[in-house]
């Protein structure tokens, strides 16, 4: 679904880079409709690593990936939540992009997860069939981010998932993107 027209000319005053992974992108809505969002605003870089480098981990480019990770202020991750993890290409990036990182080599960055997951209240938080929350879920990613120095946003987590709110979810990620440094 293109995102609203009135939100084609804002800006984010913060460099920002996107990553985007989706396992199944062809069957992918909510992903490429966040990022869709993401691309409207002016200030923001979008990777999407399966257009990128399509499935094979071992293409990703880790010199090429740290630097655009030093270009920029902020780093988001648009992708959903696949198996209570990130992507398996999300996870590839991390260890050919941070792998060598070393405690504070991103200090002063933003990290940010956005996550979409067909599971609500019946499958995450302490009475969900799984018993724990989608903030347990990511805690791998939030732990990667403050040894590497960075700053931890909260999350923007769209559980139980519709297309149907995807305008909304593309609304709460503009407004996201365009924060100040926190």
């Amino acid at each position: 679904m293109p995102v609203s027209h009135a939100h084609s000319r804002e800006k984010t005053d913060i460099k920002t880079l996107v990553i985007v992974s989706h396992p199944y992108p062809e069957r992918s809505v909510l992903t490429k409709g966040l990022q869709e969002a993401a691309e409207s605003l002016e200030g923001v870089t979008v990777r999407n690593l399966e257009t990128l480098y399509g499935y094979d981990t071992r293409q990703i480019n880790g010199d090429a990936e740290r630097k655009m990770m030093r270009e920029h202020s902020r780093v988001v991750f648009i992708f959903p939540t696949h198996w209570f993890n990130i992507t398996p290409m999300m996870k590839a990036w991390l260890n050919e992009t941070w792998g060598s990182v070393g405690p504070g080599l991103w200090q002063g960055k933003e990290m940010l997860v956005v996550s979409t997951a067909a599971g609500g209240s019946s499958t995450y938080g302490p009475d969900g069939r799984i018993g724990v929350s989608l903030a347990d879920v990511f805690l791998p990613v939030k732990a990667s981010a403050l040894h590497a120095g960075m700053t931890w946003l909260p999350p923007l987590v769209f559980e139980s998932a519709s297309s149907d709110r995807l305008p909304s979810y593309q609304h709460q990620l503009i407004e996201r993107l365009k924060l100040p440094f926190q």
